[in-house]
């Protein structure tokens, strides 16, 4: 089966009619980066239709235990990469991204954990292109490099 057509909507970060652009969005936490990343790509998804596709996994972040036992239950797991663009170009399957702050980037195994990495080597043997990001410019150049073919 061939994908030709992207969907036909693709939200945008708008307030007040006018598009917030990455750089308004993106602050100093890992989310607000994504955050930042998520409105590029929606920007983006006209030169990148495949763009349309990319979404978050959401593994992290704080919540409360009952909220965190219902995702356990329902299939989250640790290690499980940020972001994931379900698109195959030359060799790769597909394109896992963990964004972590940039503070993270000089800490040992670059602030992912064992789990993260485990799940890194084991993505890279079923031929699945990954890589950590440290900010949303990076993981955009990621992405089009990617999509370009030029990893």
């Amino acid at each position: 089966m061939t994908w030709n057509n992207p969907p036909r909507f693709v939200p945008t970060v708008v307030k007040g009619g006018k598009k917030i652009t990455p750089e308004q969005l993106a602050g100093d936490s890992e989310h607000s980066q994504q955050v930042a990343l998520f409105a590029w790509a929606a920007n983006s998804v006209g030169k990148y239709p495949q763009l349309a596709y990319m979404f978050a996994i959401p593994n992290g972040g704080l919540r409360d235990v009952r909220t965190a036992t219902n995702l356990k239950a329902e299939g989250v797991k640790a290690g499980v990469p940020d972001i994931f663009l379900p698109c195959p170009v030359q060799s790769y399957s597909g394109c896992f991204i963990e964004m972590k702050r940039e503070k993270y980037r000089t800490h040992e195994n670059g602030g992912c954990s064992e789990e993260q990495l485990d799940f890194m080597c084991y993505a890279a043997s079923y031929g699945y292109y990954r890589k950590v990001c440290y900010n949303w410019r990076e993981a955009s150049d990621v992405i089009m490099d990617y999509l370009e073919g030029k990893v």
